[in-house]
């Protein structure tokens, strides 16, 4: 769509042959000032922002003040014994009796499974079944470190 315009009646556009003649570019220069001078507001109102009351806050030293739980160690051997520490469990409601009440004492204590590598994975799930079923919130696996070159 194309706008004709008479000769005679606009001489200033008597040179222009077609549309293409005309200047189709977008004039960046306003933007360019906007963006300009935004960037320099939000640079002078950012330390305003973060500028708070001045006060001296009290100083304390950090103490602990509450007692960490014991951590237990169920150990599994290659035979699929398990052991409580050191002591071997019979069966497997001994473990869960023990479990159930360390699960009732407050902090918790964690449960750290030992188990031997070559030792059956029904017995580890066993014991971890059993944490489970007791309430234990925090099982882990103890492993021994790759051995450096």
């Amino acid at each position: 769509m194309a706008i004709s315009f008479d000769d005679a009646a606009h001489p200033g556009l008597s040179g222009l042959d077609s549309d293409d003649d005309m200047l189709s570019d977008i004039n960046t220069t306003p933007l360019v000032d906007v963006m300009l001078v935004l960037l320099i507001i939000f640079l002078i109102t950012i330390p305003v922002v973060n500028a708070a009351v001045a006060v001296k806050l009290p100083r304390e030293s950090n103490q602990l003040r509450q007692a960490q739980p014991e951590t237990v160690i169920v150990s599994v051997d290659a035979n699929g014994a398990a052991y409580w520490f050191d002591v071997k469990l019979g069966s497997d409601d001994l473990l869960q009796q023990r479990l159930a009440k360390i699960a009732g004492q407050s902090p918790q204590p964690e449960v750290h499974i030992r188990a031997d590598a070559r030792s059956n994975f029904e017995a580890v799930a066993k014991v971890v079944l059993a944490c489970q079923i007791a309430g234990i919130a925090r099982v882990g696996f103890l492993t021994e470190p790759p051995a450096t070159p």
